[in-house]
């Protein structure tokens, strides 16, 4: 006798996983990661929650699998500013910098960007990452230290952001040949600047 497969949620299988970061994929493109729950995900999916957490742990992990980020760059972060003074900053991040991205994991995180850049909702979804990891990062790690943190954060995300373009994607030169101590000298400033100027004028919108 021929068994009636049941309907319902499906259990894990060679494709659960692979459904599970479609679904995911879809709703924070569409909806942002604050918005979407675990269980809205598995939901999308047809899957029991419990399998998300099987596969990926927390959110956090399931959305860095979700856009292919081969690495979590908030640790990183983290080290880095931790690691002194807020004064030098800049140029501690600029080695930490040069060493992920020209690590193993370039040209899969060369592959997000040019994705951030070409289609809107991975722009929206590399925002997500800018302010969920990153941001979190820099607050935990100066928030006893610095003040507006969200707004300073931001520029220095500009540069950050924009050295990527200019020195792996247009490969413009000089920035392209500089090595970890040149950047860092020549960068580092900037973010130190970033991080140290007053700012109360822009926060407060005179």
């Amino acid at each position: 006798m021929a068994r009636t497969k049941r309907a319902g949620r499906r259990s894990g299988n060679p494709d659960t996983r692979a459904e599970i970061l479609a679904a995911a994929r879809r709703l924070f493109a569409e909806e942002g990661i604050e918005s979407v729950s675990m269980r809205r995900i598995a939901a999308e999916a047809g899957v029991d929650p419990s399998l998300i957490h099987h596969y990926f742990g927390s959110k956090d992990d399931l959305f860095l699998a979700a856009i292919e980020l081969p690495m979590d760059p908030a640790p990183e972060v983290a080290a880095v500013l931790a690691g002194g003074e807020v004064e030098g900053a800049g140029g501690r991040l600029m080695h930490a910098f040069v060493a992920i991205w020209d690590g193993p994991h370039q040209d899969k995180l060369l592959a997000v960007v040019r994705s951030s850049l070409s289609k809107p909702a991975m722009a929206f979804v590399l925002r997500q990452l800018f302010e969920r990891r990153i941001l979190k990062s820099i607050e935990e790690t100066l928030g006893d230290r610095v003040d507006h943190i969200p707004t300073r954060a931001g520029f220095v995300a500009s540069q950050v952001f924009g050295l990527v373009v200019a020195r792996y994607i247009l490969k413009l030169e000089p920035l392209a040949s500089l090595g970890a101590a040149d950047l860092a000298e020549t960068i580092g400033p900037n973010i130190d600047r970033y991080l140290t100027m007053p700012i109360e004028h822009l926060v407060d919108g005179r």
